[in-house]
């Protein structure tokens, strides 16, 4: 798998997340969000080395039940999960190797 570019206008249920077996990242934001643009490079060059991961891009706004149940409050929210559980969070990530020690809590990074 690959990181994923768009962000889904539509969310998959809480359960249908919880339920994700393998390493999964849940990112919460929106295409007009300026912290959230700024963040695409460094969220692509750190998933650079963890192609395995899945990778889910949410459009979060005002009453969406997933990004609240996640309790996101600001853009873009990198909610780092293994076997369905939340194991890391990033809040508005301002380097890219803090995203890289958070994906290596739930993969391990592919050989240069």
């Amino acid at each position: 798998m690959t990181m994923t570019t768009e962000y889904a206008k539509t969310a998959p249920d809480r359960s249908e997340v919880d339920a994700l077996t393998g390493p999964t990242v849940v990112e919460f934001g929106t295409d007009w969000c300026g912290f959230c643009r700024a963040a695409q490079p460094l969220i692509a060059q750190a998933f650079q080395a963890h192609r395995g991961v899945h990778h889910i891009k949410i459009e979060d706004g005002s009453g969406r039940p997933l990004g609240r149940s996640f309790r996101v409050k600001l853009w873009p929210t990198l909610v780092f999960m293994l076997g369905g559980k939340e194991v890391a969070r990033l809040v508005r990530p301002g380097d890219a190797s803090e995203i890289r020690d958070a994906l290596a809590l739930i993969d391990e990074p592919l050989a240069e």
